[in-house]
């Protein structure tokens, strides 16, 4: 079957995006929309498996609606909506609960990393939620996701599930006329330079918004002079930066600044290299900061008008799960007959 060619990504409005989300995600999903159909969620549904104020939860919800658009995320040429204003995730996600298996799911990654050893008193949910995350990309039959290296696990889920529907029910399929392959085996899209980024003082670790060091990240709605700042006080090792990539390794922190920078500019590491290998931090920096200011912090001032404008910003996400409810719809129409449920 020839489907459609859809991306459909998702993020959590876990509140303060950072460079990490941009870099890794958001940016990404801007050329995207040239080759694909694209679907961008902020999935708010996933946001509870663990404790959200309501009144966070709906502002951080604004705030990756607002990333998205100030990113260069079109509204009216992409679907941009938040998760819970489209039923039909819930509904296919309960329909996948009872096509994966338990053993399937204790054995995800971040699963594991989230629960740690309180795994018996942890939410249903956060156990269960890789099968939401299917339901969101199989429900538009999404042929494509962009993913990270600690999605990929997760996808390979959503495959699993995919395939294992198309077997358990491909008799009902059948019947009803539709095509064997009635969910797609959704492909990644592998992100290129710098999609982990690592914290600005500790490049052993991951930027996140749990750090307990604002100086470890840049928020994107920090201002050009705490962009700037940030990145001139990032640790650093004494060594000039290298003559060739080879000898980024064994330098975590040499080696996030120059992948920032290659992201930042569309360049590979090799060619940033090219341009300041042997050169000191106080020459590469000054040049990081610049760059980093020029890329983000109109994109902070959009965010910012667009926060101060939740009106709007509701607006676009209720024309967007319009958008999205109808290809949604279709789908479960089909998958309700396909498993027997009467209507």
């Amino acid at each position: 079957m020839a489907f459609v060619q859809r991306v459909f990504s998702g993020i959590q409005p876990s509140g303060d995006l950072h460079l990490g989300n941009y870099l890794g995600a958001i940016r990404r999903f801007v050329p995207l929309q040239d080759s694909h159909e694209c679907i961008y969620c902020v999935v708010d549904m996933h946001a509870i498996t663990v404790w959200q104020d309501p009144d966070d939860l709906r502002r951080a919800t604004r705030e990756v609606a607002a990333a998205f658009i100030a990113a260069g995320v079109d509204p009216k040429k992409s679907i941009i909506f938040n998760q819970s204003q489209v039923i039909q995730h819930a509904e296919l996600a309960w329909v996948f609960n009872c096509i994966a298996r338990i053993g399937w799911m204790s054995r995800m990654t971040q699963f594991k990393d989230k629960a740690g050893k309180n795994s018996e008193n942890v939410s249903l949910g956060l156990l269960a939620y890789p099968s939401l995350m299917a339901a969101d990309i199989l429900l538009y039959k999404a042929t494509h996701v962009p993913v990270g290296n600690d999605q990929k696990q997760h996808l390979e889920l959503t495959r699993d599930i995919a395939a294992k529907f198309n077997n358990d029910y491909a008799k009902s399929i059948a019947d009803q006329g539709l095509d064997p392959e009635f969910f797609p085996i959704t492909e990644p899209l592998i992100a290129g330079p710098a999609t982990r980024i690592m914290s600005l003082r500790d490049g052993s670790k991951k930027m996140s918004k749990s750090d307990p060091s604002d100086q470890s990240r840049i928020s994107l709605l920090d201002d050009a002079d705490a962009i700037a700042k940030k990145i001139k006080r990032a640790t650093t090792d004494p060594e000039p930066l290298p003559e060739t990539v080879d000898g980024l390794a064994g330098r975590a922190e040499a080696d996030n600044l120059v992948g920032i920078y290659a992201a930042l500019a569309d360049l590979t590491k090799v060619e940033v290299i090219a341009e300041f290998g042997g050169k000191g931090w106080g020459t590469f920096k000054p040049a990081l900061a610049e760059l980093a200011v020029a890329v983000l912090a109109p994109m902070a001032d959009e965010m910012r008008r667009l926060i101060n404008d939740p009106a709007t910003i509701d607006a676009y996400l209720r024309e967007g799960a319009g958008r999205a409810t109808a290809l949604a719809e279709t789908t479960m129409s089909d998958v309700r007959k396909i498993v027997g449920f009467i209507r």
